[in-house]
């Protein structure tokens, strides 16, 4: 954080409601820290019906940038200035960065995903994937899949109008077949095995931790790798039925963090180091398993 907070401070934020127990003011005033950046980042609680006001208020007190989470992603399109082209197609944007007159929209959840991977060694070029849910997160993994080359990707969601039209999106978007939808209790029908699996719902999440959205075995056979984008708890039901057989899980810290230090080199117009990237990392991971 910032040593003096003055007149000079810039102000940077994360809109949602409830916003409680988030770790972005954690991730970017340790960043602001490190890069000693005259920079403050709030928690910015913001009741339902009050979304267009925080943004008039924003621009009024000259805020650099914010976060946004749920359940304003899609809510806080019509206020923004601009969108970013990926943002604008996936229908979701989680990071306001301040132009001329207003913000403009960004979607960092996709790319910190894809740099989380990268970090953890995954290719996702010419790989097979299951997707997990059909929802705003899944929605943004999916294009992400597309443009970073995946050869194929089954959509597997409780129910089927809802994955059918994301897989409709995906293959017009892709210009070919790419994307096949099933119900989620169909997981046998699949065909092979070897998949990358990413775990895009929030089943299992912190205090209902002893969920999965699959529990048979038959389902984990077919998986090669496994990535839940929970990060709380660390180990999630999903991870842990992944890796009983004998197969490589990873929890969504790393794209949590990721997404945030993308927002924040959008901000200040500079690179954080990986080194930086890990440090902060290391930390998270620690407050994780302290609590």
């Amino acid at each position: 954080m910032a040593n003096q907070i003055d007149t000079r401070t810039q102000i940077c934020g994360l809109i949602g409601y409830p916003i409680g127990h988030s770790v972005s003011p954690f991730i970017h005033n340790q960043l602001a820290g490190i890069y000693g950046q005259n920079l403050v980042y709030l928690p910015l609680q913001t009741e339902p019906d009050r979304l267009g006001d925080a943004l008039v208020g924003a621009d009024a007190w000259n805020f650099l940038g914010m976060n946004v989470t749920i359940p304003y992603k899609q809510a806080v399109i019509p206020y923004l200035k601009e969108i970013d082209d990926f943002a604008k197609q996936i229908g979701a944007v989680n990071t306001l960065v301040r132009v001329q007159g207003g913000y403009k929209g960004y979607n960092t959840d996709a790319p910190g995903l894809y740099r989380a991977m990268q970090d953890d060694g995954i290719k996702l070029r010419g790989s097979r994937v299951i997707l997990l849910g059909a929802g705003g997160v899944a929605r943004a993994v999916a294009y992400l899949l597309v443009q970073k080359g995946a050869d194929k990707i089954f959509i597997l969601n409780r129910t089927m109008d809802r994955g059918e039209k994301l897989a409709a999106e995906l293959n017009a978007y892709a210009d070919r077949n790419i994307a096949e939808a099933f119900l989620m209790k169909d997981y046998a029908d699949l065909p092979g095995q070897d998949y990358l699996a990413i775990q895009a719902t929030n089943v299992g999440m912190y205090p209902e931790t002893e969920q999965a959205v699959i529990e048979d075995p038959v389902f984990y056979q077919k998986i090669a790798v496994g990535y839940d984008i929970i990060f709380n708890p660390p180990v999630t039901r999903f991870m842990r039925l992944v890796r009983k057989e004998g197969k490589e899980a990873y929890n969504g810290l790393k794209m949590l963090l990721y997404q945030g230090i993308i927002a924040y080199e959008y901000w200040n117009q500079t690179e954080v180091r990986q080194e930086d990237a890990d440090r902060i990392y290391n930390d998270m991971l620690r407050m994780l398993e302290e609590n």
